[in-house]
């Protein structure tokens, strides 16, 4: 079943559940034409194979002081095993780093940061930078987020 492509169905459920998660499981049946028992087991299916993972609320950050949004770009020397399993639990460890990739180019790492103001992000670059040999870390200050958290192109 995991192998099972998503069919038309599977992906209008998928859909709706992004604009709004917390539709009741009748409303979602209704708004993808199908019976309530039926999307249900749509559903049931969906998390099963680990399409769905969770639910969650979307917050304004702003509204929670978390005004300063900084994107790091990290560049190591170092590409064995054992150092990416150390790096990766540390920023794990640092709750601010909101995303976390691995990238190919110039970087190897880029990493999302969300937190109050240039004093907290320079609390967070000590954080990060101590216990880890890193080549360098190059900070880019967000201006304006003119779309973030967009929905998957389904």
């Amino acid at each position: 079943m995991a192998d099972k492509p998503l069919d038309q169905i599977d992906l209008r459920i998928l859909a709706e559940l992004q604009k709004d998660a917390s539709l009741s499981q009748r409303d979602l049946a209704e708004r993808v034409g199908m019976s309530q028992n039926a999307c249900w087991r749509r559903l049931n299916a969906l998390n099963a194979r680990g399409v769905l993972q969770g639910a969650r609320a979307r917050i304004d950050r702003k509204q929670t002081g978390l005004g300063l949004v900084v994107f790091v770009m990290i560049r190591t020397r170092h590409h064995s095993a054992d150092w990416l399993k150390t790096f990766r639990r540390h920023v794990l460890t640092i709750p601010e780093v909101i995303d976390f990739h691995r990238i190919s180019g110039d970087y190897d790492y880029l990493l999302k940061v969300v937190t109050e103001s240039m004093d907290s992000y320079d609390g967070v670059y000590q954080r990060l930078i101590e216990g880890v040999e890193l080549d360098s870390v190059t900070s880019f200050f967000a201006m304006e987020a003119i779309a973030e958290e967009r929905p998957l192109p389904l």
